[in-house]
């Protein structure tokens, strides 16, 4: 195996807490340098992992010729200016979700990735319901539900009733964050795996909590919303009903249905892990499924971005063009939000 010397931009909570020590983990890899916010928290965080250098600025670690690939986990606002820097110098690019801060931004990704096709572009996927993923397309696919009519899904974030004094936390700024809102964005991201895309967008939103303090003390008003509901027309025929708030007191939990015209699947966690429930026609109510080992994803970004370096496998969890749709449909629920109207997808 060549080595791979891998470069981060960017030392998040993710990248601490999965990207760095777990790319440490691949053999043959080796994390060179990294470069954060500050060449401080840089400093502690190479301290942390036993990672040699700490640059000043991201564009020396995209630079440094030594370096095959760049694992990105800053905020969303800097992933395409990184990641297409990073990809014309020639190196592999690892980059954290959501994709970019907008649709345009993850076009020009894409376009990037596929002007260099030699090298392998990745984005960080959706995790929560990996264990489950394979089971549901394979039932779906096999026609345990008969033809969608439509997909119901709640996700509420454990919380009480709105928090007024919380801090200003840099998903509620658009101009880190872009159009992403809350958990939205990886809940569109893994029901495309289940039934495909959307093809309209209608929602509504509200920000209940309407301003937080900042570190100097100073209301901002909060632009994107603690409350979303979304209605989509399915590509494949069907509809969908997604609701995400943070802000429904006594209310929280998880609860995706799907409902055909033979059979229904339920993925649900009331406070003790996901669990998976069907049942088809004649049946007097829903029966846990048993999900075979070998069907059982679970996280393993890191271990298939080296792969793929390698050329052992291809990336499956995430490409860009994968990317693209959920940015596309993230961008059209904001656009329907400011002007009541059905938006069309692709964008």
């Amino acid at each position: 195996m060549n080595p791979i010397r891998v470069g981060v931009v960017g030392a998040g909570g993710n990248t601490r807490k999965f990207h760095i020590p777990n790319l440490q983990k691949q053999a043959g890899v080796e994390v060179l340098t990294l470069a954060n916010r500050t060449r401080a928290s840089g400093e502690k965080v190479a301290r942390e992992f036993g990672v040699p250098e700490v640059a000043d600025h991201w564009r020396a670690v995209i630079e440094d010729d030594r370096l095959d690939a760049i694992c990105i986990g800053t905020w969303p606002y800097l992933h395409a200016p990184v990641t297409i820097a990073a990809l014309e110098a020639g190196k592999h690019v690892l980059c954290e979700a959501r994709m970019a801060m907008n649709a345009s931004e993850a076009h020009a990704m894409l376009a990037c990735a596929r002007r260099h096709p030699e090298r392998v572009a990745q984005i960080v996927p959706a995790p929560h319901t990996l264990a489950f993923d394979r089971t549901i397309v394979d039932m779906i696919g096999d026609g345990y539900i008969g033809e969608l009519i439509a997909l119901d899904a709640r996700v509420v974030s454990p919380s009480d009733f709105p928090q007024w004094d919380t801090p200003v936390h840099w998903r509620h700024d658009r101009t880190l964050s872009g159009f992403n809102i809350m958990s939205m964005g990886i809940w569109y991201e893994a029901i495309m795996r289940w039934i495909g895309p959307a093809a309209t967008v209608h929602a509504l939103g509200q920000s209940v909590v309407r301003h937080r303090r900042d570190g100097d003390g100073r209301r901002v008003a909060m632009e994107i919303p603690d409350h979303v509901e979304v209605a989509c027309r399915m590509a494949q025929g069907g509809q969908m009903r997604l609701l995400v708030s943070t802000v429904l007191g006594l209310g929280s939990g998880i609860r995706v249905d799907i409902y055909g015209t033979e059979g229904t699947l339920r993925l649900a966690d009331e406070g003790s892990g996901l669990t998976l429930t069907a049942g088809r026609r004649g049946d007097a109510a829903l029966a846990p499924v048993a999900v075979d080992p070998a069907k059982r994803g679970g996280w393993r970004v890191e271990e298939e971005f080296v792969n793929a370096i390698r050329g052992l496998e291809p990336v499956t969890h995430t490409d860009f063009a994968t990317g693209v749709r959920y940015m596309e449909w993230t961008e059209a629920v904001s656009r329907s939000m400011r002007s009541g109207e059905t938006v069309r997808l692709p964008l």
